[in-house]
């Protein structure tokens, strides 16, 4: 008699989940994946994939079409009041290093060739949401948003930070972190000024503007200003309030603001955000599990979130296909992550605030110390200060 596929629902098609439904159906399982979007959402910002993130693209054998699919940013550089660069860090060249590392991709490019990689073996439901979780003894019983039922071995959540159907499972906590800082994503035109730099200005008032290649031929940039608490929140809904808050902070603040504000007005995507991470005590409950942001951002700030996506999605697989039980396994998933997400998650001392100086005098000193760092004794004494613990971690060989 053959033994039925076990089934696994997976809600959110950014990285992560894409990512686990690869493996899931390495593994045997029978692979749903649920998005809130209609479509595919194939929009978003400069990713990075790093390190041990790195070495599950490889073995997934996507890391020579993410490469395809560069930004060709060749670097980093801070601007100084006149539009000059005050300092240049080159894009790294090995799995880790660099403020740019070696594979930079946008975050919709990312999930397209995920997509694409599973979309042959894998049930994907677009425009679909997760209304109710009934948990029973041999399987967990799902209503979607239209009302139908199914039911499956196991639902994991890969979503995004502010995850809605988290709270099916964790009622009543929010386990976001807030860094005291909100960012405004939006894509604007690129003009014959623009270069292949990633070009970080800190005005005063601890707001910074960036501005970043694509290998789409438009540029991507950040208002980023301080926060506190809820203020500047990712819920406001309201697109042409979102517009005259950030014209009114940014009125004064120099170099491209005015372009960037006047840019604003056509964007077809802006997004507004407040930095923040995720945390939990445990990623499970009973047949439901989170992977990625959801469970464990570590922010952008990190330079982390990608790699921990792939890589938590690749050692909850792993962990699945290697034991029967499902809650034995979900808690070797955490006794062998969560290691490696705490220190994703340990910010250097200051951030985001050093990186963000509030007035002259603090951008003058901040100036000189990336001038510092940038040189070649420098680049040799700070070798580690855009190396995020990508590498410091050691994947399982699930094979």
């Amino acid at each position: 008699m053959m033994t039925a596929l076990r089934r696994i629902l997976i809600s959110g098609a950014s990285i992560a989940g894409p990512a686990l439904a690869y493996w899931m159906n390495r593994s045997g399982w029978e692979v749903t994946v649920v998005e809130r979007a209609p479509e595919l959402r194939t929009g978003g910002q400069n990713i990075d994939i790093r390190g041990a993130g790195r070495e599950v693209a490889r073995r997934m054998g996507v890391e020579e079409e993410i490469r395809a699919r560069n930004t060709h940013e060749v670097g980093t550089q801070f601007i100084g009041t006149r539009g000059q660069a005050v300092a240049s860090f080159p894009a790294g060249r090995d799995d880790t290093g660099g403020a740019t590392a070696e594979l930079e991709i946008l975050r919709g490019e990312l999930s397209r060739v995920l997509f694409d990689l599973t979309k042959d073996h894998v049930a994907y439901r677009f425009g679909t949401t997760i209304r109710s979780l009934d948990e029973r003894r041999t399987n967990i019983q799902v209503t979607f948003d239209d009302g139908t039922e199914e039911r499956f071995d196991l639902v994991v959540i890969a979503e995004g930070m502010r995850s809605r159907t988290r709270r099916l499972i964790f009622p009543g906590t929010d386990p976001v972190v807030s860094k005291n800082m909100s960012t405004a994503y939006l894509t604007i035109p690129r003009t014959p000024d623009d270069t292949d730099w990633w070009r970080w200005y800190s005005a005063t008032g601890g707001r910074s503007i960036t501005l970043r290649p694509d290998n789409l031929g438009t540029i991507r940039a950040t208002l980023s200003y301080p926060t506190r608490g809820d203020e500047g929140a990712a819920t406001d809904d309201d697109p042409s309030r979102v517009r005259a808050a950030l014209r009114e902070r940014f009125a004064d603040a120099g170099w491209q603001a005015p372009r960037v504000l006047r840019e604003m007005a056509h964007a077809d995507e802006l997004y507004l955000d407040r930095v923040g991470q995720v945390h939990l005590d445990t990623w499970h409950h009973g047949r439901v599990a989170l992977v990625g942001d959801a469970a464990y951002c570590a922010s952008p700030l990190s330079g982390m979130g990608t790699t921990l996506s792939l890589v938590g999605a690749y050692v909850l697989a792993g962990e699945l296909g290697r034991s029967i039980d499902i809650e034995t396994a979900l808690q070797r998933y955490e006794e062998i992550l969560r290691p490696f997400v705490t220190r994703a998650q340990d910010l250097p001392p200051g951030t985001p605030r050093l990186a963000n100086p509030r007035s002259l005098a603090g951008r003058a000193i901040f100036h000189g110390v990336m001038r510092a760092a940038a040189s070649r004794v420098g680049r040799r004494l700070t070798a580690g200060l855009f190396r995020p613990p990508a590498d410091a971690f050691k994947l399982p060989d699930y094979e």
